[in-house]
């Protein structure tokens, strides 16, 4: 009988660490050991683009891919975990309650945007966490050209100055003017509890951060927080108003909630603590990548982001190291030292940095080519082809 390795989530993680093992399986020609994703849908969403115009488009799809490496896809959402009898409950296209068992499990499952109790979030605010909402962002601000001229109609808010926030709110002020005309006065106004505009990206980059939003004339409204959100604007935590039609929520994200069914420990975002293979701890059979995963990426006390950079160099080795402990050989130690930054700033450029002291090496145009090739190249999954793709898998890439 074949051994299972079940990988949960088309996410970054989940893709790479299913190239990984079937490369891991190739490389020693095993064919006993079947592989299986199990994902809402066979695509690889691109996420980290979703802030952009055209976001139906952010996506490229796994089916060719999957099967020129031997993937078995399974359309389902994944509900359950029994970590004692490794089998994972989920529900098919059609609904229907499905089971599947596992040798071993990588849960690569993703994050998801932090959703408060704050009043008319959920009914009046937008975001850009899932294709699906930021289809729906997008749709919401092509409508805005029919409605009647107002401060509320040609004003956007941004909840939240971090990495997404600052991405969504200067990419704002051209995609507003695309549809309401350049006659139009447009306001883009970011609100954030920090105390300094971008305080908590780091002093190299706050400078290009705030000469971007005077560039583009973007407003930060600091040490304050949208506490209430209704169809025509914002009321913020000190009592202020902010009238608007287009509210965005880019506050917090947290690890899938099916962390949250593992008898293992959690940080505060609800990642798993793994080892330095990526195996979660206290578990036999199962290991994290991705957005779920609490890994070091080095001996001096940091530890892999919520991003995509990390995402794809976790997967490559969590595959890499699941299919190693089925088949009894060595593992390879998860380890990425380089980290680097690369933020859009809409029309006046990027700015990009390296090193978690943000290390300021390239701003404007060149930093903006540089984005657009990570954005459209270098994130997106590798061909269909069997040789190229297992080749791309392999954990000792080096990944920025």
């Amino acid at each position: 009988m074949k051994q299972h390795i079940l990988v949960i989530g088309a996410g970054f993680g989940g893709v790479w660490s299913a190239l990984s093992a079937a490369r891991l399986l190739d490389k020693h020609s095993r064919s006993d050991v079947e592989i299986t994703l199990l994902a809402p849908q066979a695509q690889l969403r691109i996420r980290p683009r979703f802030y952009e115009s055209d976001v139906h488009k952010m996506f490229a799809p796994l089916d060719g891919l999957f099967d020129s490496v031997g993937v078995r896809f399974i359309k389902g959402t994944a509900e359950h975990i029994d970590e004692l009898a490794r089998t994972v409950g989920y529900r098919d296209e059609a609904g229907r309650w499905c089971t599947l068992t596992y040798d071993r499990l990588v849960l690569a499952a993703g994050s998801q945007l932090s959703r408060p109790a704050v009043p008319g979030l959920g009914s009046h605010a937008f975001d850009v966490d899932q294709i699906e909402s930021a289809v729906r962002l997008e749709s919401h601000l092509k409508s805005l050209k029919n409605r009647p001229v107002s401060i509320a109609r040609n004003t956007v808010v941004v909840a939240g100055g971090g990495f997404t926030g600052i991405e969504t709110g200067t990419e704002m002020p051209a995609r507003l003017r695309s549809i309401l005309g350049d006659d139009q006065d447009i306001r883009v106004i970011i609100v954030d509890r920090g105390t300094r505009i971008a305080a908590a990206m780091g002093d190299e980059i706050r400078p290009s951060i705030v000469e971007a939003s005077e560039h583009l004339g973007i407003e930060w409204v600091l040490n304050t927080s949208v506490a209430a959100v209704d169809a025509n604007g914002a009321t913020l935590a000190d009592g202020r108003r902010i009238e608007s039609h287009t509210v965005i929520w880019t506050v917090g994200f947290r690890a899938s909630p099916l962390t949250e069914q593992m008898s293992s420990v959690r940080d505060t975002q609800g990642r798993l603590h793994v080892d330095e293979n990526l195996k979660v701890l206290g578990q036999e059979h199962v290991y994290a990548a991705g957005d779920v995963a609490y890994a070091a990426t080095d001996d001096l006390g940091n530890f892999a982001a919520m991003s995509c950079q990390h995402a794809i160099s976790l997967g490559r080795h969590a595959g890499n190291n699941v299919a190693a402990d089925l088949l009894g050989v060595a593992p390879t130690p998860y380890r990425q030292p380089k980290y680097v930054t690369c933020l859009d700033l809409g029309a006046w450029g990027a700015v990009f940095t390296e090193g978690w002291d943000r290390q300021l090496k390239l701003v404007k145009e060149p930093a903006k080519e540089l984005k657009t090739q990570i954005n459209t190249l270098w994130i997106y999954p590798p061909a269909a082809d069997r040789a190229t793709a297992l080749a791309a898998a392999d954990p000792m890439i080096p990944v920025a």
